[in-house]
């Protein structure tokens, strides 16, 4: 079974400045190359799809980042 990171609160992207932000930024990358690393073999198997689930939650929120760092 895939290991599920924990996420805990999100912080509240409105509210942080561009330092916070990139430094949020390199957290979540680092937390994605992690998950990358466990990707699991099996493409139909269960743990497959939970982790392409939180793979693509990470990289909506390293979207998320970007649009606001670029404002």
């Amino acid at each position: 079974m895939a290991e599920i990171i924990a996420f805990g609160v999100s912080p509240d992207l409105d509210v942080m400045d561009r330092q916070a932000l990139t430094a949020y930024l390199a957290e979540i990358r680092r937390r994605i190359a992690a998950l990358d690393e466990r990707e699991p073999e099996n493409m139909s198997s269960e743990a497959y799809d939970e982790w392409s689930e939180e793979h693509e939650q990470l990289e909506d929120l390293a979207d998320d980042i970007l649009d606001r760092i670029e404002e």
